[in-house]
């Protein structure tokens, strides 16, 4: 495993890490959740990611029966705080009550008395952002959370965030978690240069575009597939992206690697990004992640990806 700074500071996280969204709590048992964490903390995965929203906190729970049992310090935990976790008013955004009341939630739920990262789950328009600023502020200062950071904010957002906290002598934001993928490479033109300029890392998730990119949809759409039983694919799964998905395999293929393997790899080029969050459903898929953390592509194989999907 390779170990990669947060943006400009001190905290190393794994290259790979691993995700709780959607699966621990929700679409796979316990047990499997537990054995699924167990490897890839064994495999040198150190970045555990996961949110409140996640199965409404039971992916925080599943996740902190496993790692009650290592040591802290070696583990990277976060979580995330915004979207509304119950009918109450006050139980969602950006607001300094939702914030610490959330943060306590998480901390039970996983068992452990602090945050290494704590992310802003979503920018909040309906809260004044140097209110949010300020309760991060608290929360590294009280020791609940080590660093603060966002998740799918503009560049003029992080921007601001960033000045408010400088005004202030306040802890800044030195994360950035946004969508990156072949599919999906916006982040590129103005959040990533954004992020280094700031000296915010990034940790960017669905790097597999939900499975299109690991040939999952090569060959149509599988029984009990998130594209059979979830609409979020209903867009991006068209005639024209499963000719590149395809292309993308047989490729990977030739390479002597699997395409989710590549993927990853492909988005590790970037030095501007600290870790891709992998999800999984089986242990032996944490296996095939995690070698990709040691793949390194060639310019020439670079130039035929970047064909496949220009």
């Amino acid at each position: 495993m390779q170990f990669r700074n947060i943006g400009k500071t001190g905290l190393k996280v794994s290259s790979i890490s691993i995700g709780g969204w959607i699966t621990m709590g929700g679409t796979i048992e316990d047990n499997t959740a537990h054995n699924i964490l167990r490897k890839a903390v064994d495999l040198g995965i150190n970045f555990i990611d996961l949110a409140d929203v996640y199965a409404k906190g039971e992916a925080e729970r599943v996740a902190g029966e496993v790692l009650v049992d290592y040591k802290r310090s070696d583990l990277v935990l976060s979580s995330k705080v915004f979207w509304p976790m119950s009918d109450n008013p006050n139980d969602r955004g950006l607001s300094r009550k939702h914030i610490m009341e959330s943060c306590e939630k998480s901390l039970k739920r996983l068992k452990t008395d602090y945050l290494d990262l704590y992310f802003c789950h979503r920018f909040d328009e309906n809260t004044p952002l140097e209110e949010t600023v300020r309760a991060m502020d608290d929360l590294v200062r009280q020791g609940k959370i080590l660093y603060w950071g966002t998740s799918v904010w503009e560049s003029d957002q992080l921007n601001a965030a960033v000045d408010i906290a400088n005004e202030f002598k306040a802890y800044r934001p030195v994360v950035e978690q946004p969508r990156y993928n072949l599919f999906d490479r916006q982040i590129e033109d103005s959040v990533m240069g954004t992020c280094e300029k700031q000296g915010m890392g990034l940790v960017v998730w669905s790097p597999l575009a939900q499975g299109m990119l690991a040939g999952r949809y090569d060959d149509g759409v599988p029984e009990k597939s998130r594209a059979a039983t979830t609409t979020w694919l209903a867009d991006s799964l068209n005639d024209e992206n499963i000719k590149k998905s395809r292309a993308f395999s047989a490729l990977s293929k030739e390479l002597g690697h699997r395409p989710e393997q590549v993927a990853l790899a492909w988005c590790l080029r970037r030095p501007e990004i600290s870790s891709v969050i992998t999800g999984a459903s089986k242990v032996a898929q944490v296996e095939s992640n995690v070698a990709a953390a040691e793949l390194v592509l060639s310019d020439e194989v670079l130039k035929k990806i970047d064909a496949i999907f220009r």
